[in-house]
C-alpha cells in the first residue's frame, strides 16, 4: 500500500493505575498518544507505511516519545525538533456510572509554538498517497492552525487524498477564533470527512434529526441527513463517515458507524461493548480502519464501513491510545460477530 502521512500533537499520557481517582494516585502509568499519532500507529499495525509529522522538544522526553512511536512501526523521519516542552494529558479512567476525566497540561508545548515553514512538506509527502489531520490540531494555537493549513495545501498540490476528522474539543479553542470560523476553509479541501455523533453540529451547526446523544439514542438513518448536508456545504468531499456511540455507562457502550458515498448511506455492524478496557482513541481507530479500507481500493463501501467499525470496536478492548490490532484480527471479528472465544 502507498504511504499515509498524519500531522498533529502527541502527548505524554499519565493515568492512575487501575481505576483510581486522581486524588488517590501516588503513581501514574506513562504512555504516549494523540489523535493523528493514534491513526498512524493503527495503520502501521495494518501493514500500511506511515509517517507521523509533529514537533517535539530536543530532550530525553522527546527522544522517548519518538522511540515509542517507532516501536509500533510508525515512521518519524519528518518530526521537527525544537520548542520547550512535551504536552501532557492526565486521564482518570471511569467505570460504570463514573465517567472518565481528562485534564490537559499542554499550553506552550513544542507543537503549539510551531511556525509555518518549519515542516518540509514536499519531503514528508514524497511517495505518499494520503494526508490525515484532525480538528484538534488547529484548535491548539493560531500558528499551528496556519501550519496545518500549509500542510493541507501542500498535500493537495502533491495530489494526495486528504482526510479530516472533525474532532471538536471545546476546551482547546482558546486562541481567539472559534472552530466555526477556522474549520470551513480547511475542510473545504478535504476529500474525506470523519466525525462522531455531535461533531458536525458543534462545528457547523448540522444536527441529526430526532437523536438524543446524551441519552444514547443515535439512529443510523438520521445521519444520512448530516452526511448529505456536509457534502452539500463542502462539494469536494467524496466520502463522509460518522461513528455512532450509544453510552449506557462509562464501561458499557454500543458502537457502530455509517458511511456516505455516492449519495448512499451504508450502515456498519452494531457491537455491544459491555466491558470497555479503554475507549480513548476509539474514533482514531475508526479513522484508521476507514483509511485502510479506502486505500485498498478493492473494498466496496459496505466492506469499508464494516472494517472501520470492527477495528474501532477492538480498540475498546486495548489499553492505551493506540489500537494494537491486525487486519486478520479485525476480519476475524467480522466473521465471528464478536463471540470472543479463545483462539487455540
Amino acid at each position: 500500500m502507498a504511504g499515509v502521512v498524519t500531522f498533529g500533537e502527541i502527548m505524554m499520557r499519565l493515568s492512575p493505575p487501575g481505576f483510581q481517582r486522581f486524588s488517590q494516585a501516588r503513581s501514574f502509568d506513562v504512555i504516549y498518544g494523540g489523535g493523528e499519532a493514534n491513526v498512524a500507529a493503527s495503520l502501521a499495525q495494518f501493514g500500511v507505511a506511515t509517517q507521523y509529522v509533529t514537533r517535539l522538544p530536543k530532550n530525553e522526553l522527546g527522544d522517548a516519545c519518538i522511540a515509542y512511536l517507532r516501536s509500533f512501526g510508525v515512521g518519524t523521519d519528518h518530526v521537527v525538533r525544537g520548542g520547550d516542552r512535551l504536552g501532557i494529558y492526565f486521564l482518570e479512567i471511569g467505570a460504570d456510572q463514573r465517567p472518565s476525566k481528562v485534564v490537559y497540561d499542554r499550553s506552550g508545548s513544542a507543537i503549539a509554538t510551531i511556525q509555518p515553514g518549519m515542516v518540509n512538506w514536499p519531503a514528508a509527502f514524497d511517495g505518499a498517497q494520503w494526508f490525515h489531520w484532525t480538528g484538534i490540531t488547529p484548535a491548539i494555537s493560531e500558528s499551528l492552525a496556519a501550519t496545518c493549513m500549509e500542510g493541507i495545501r501542500a498535500a493537495k498540490r502533491a495530489g494526495l487524498t486528504v482526510s479530516c476528522d472533525l474532532n471538536y474539543r471545546k476546551k482547546l479553542w482558546n486562541w481567539g477564533k472559534p472552530a466555526s470560523e477556522v474549520m470551513p476553509e480547511m475542510v473545504a479541501l478535504a476529500d474525506v470527512a470523519i466525525g462522531n455523533e455531535e461533531d458536525a453540529e458543534q462545528v457547523f451547526g448540522i444536527k441529526a434529526p430526532g437523536v438524543d446523544v446524551e441519552a444514547g439514542k443515535v439512529s443510523a438513518d438520521a445521519y444520512a441527513e448530516v452526511c448529505r448536508k456536509l457534502q452539500e456545504r463542502f462539494p469536494n468531499l467524496k466520502t463522509v463517515a460518522i461513528t455512532l456511540r450509544g453510552s449506557i455507562s462509562a464501561s458499557h457502550n454500543t458502537w457502530s458507524g455509517v458511511l456516505w458515498s455516492d449519495g448512499k448511506l451504508y450502515v456498519g455492524p452494531k457491537y455491544d461493548v459491555a466491558h470497555i478496557v479503554d475507549r480513548v482513541g476509539g474514533g482514531d481507530a475508526f479513522a484508521a480502519g476507514l483509511i485502510c479500507g479506502l486505500l485498498d481500493g478493492k473494498r466496496p463501501p459496505q466492506a469499508v464501513i464494516d472494517f472501520a467499525v470492527a477495528a474501532s470496536c477492538l480498540k475498546h478492548t486495548v489499553f492505551g491510545d493506540f489500537n494494537v490490532a491486525t487486519v486478520a484480527e479485525v476480519e476475524a471479528l467480522l466473521k465471528s460477530g464478536g463471540s470472543g472465544r479463545v483462539q487455540r
